[in-house]
């Protein structure tokens, strides 16, 4: 098994657990498009304490990547739902954390081809 496919199966395994409502489908294609970040410690999850990194987030993420043209204040509280959705979880892996925006966008077109 790749190290590739240890991280989706970790993903997919943390998904069920914490009952996410991902599809499997999703989860590998949002984590194949992060990238090598998925290999680094701190890449690889989100700090919701941060908002520097949250701003990045909205930019980077959901503004160029999705595509979004939503108010700020719009994006941001999806950003929060997600964080507060992701309590539970210790480490909020980027991967998860993408995928449940993209759900919350209805954007899984971008991904799911």
């Amino acid at each position: 098994m790749s190290k590739l496919d240890e991280k989706i199966a970790l993903y997919k395994e943390t998904a069920k657990k914490f009952k996410l409502k991902l599809s499997d489908e999703l989860i590998e294609a949002v984590t194949r498009g992060l990238g090598p970040s998925i290999y680094n410690k701190d890449s690889e999850t989100v700090a919701c304490s941060d908002r520097s990194e949250l701003e990045r987030l909205r930019e980077n993420f959901l503004k160029k990547k999705l595509g979004l043209k939503e108010p700020d204040e719009v994006l941001n509280k999806a950003i929060e739902e997600v964080c507060k959705e992701l309590k539970e979880l210790k480490r909020k892996y980027r991967a998860l954390f993408y995928a449940l925006l993209v759900k919350k966008f209805k954007k899984e077109d971008i991904y799911l081809k």
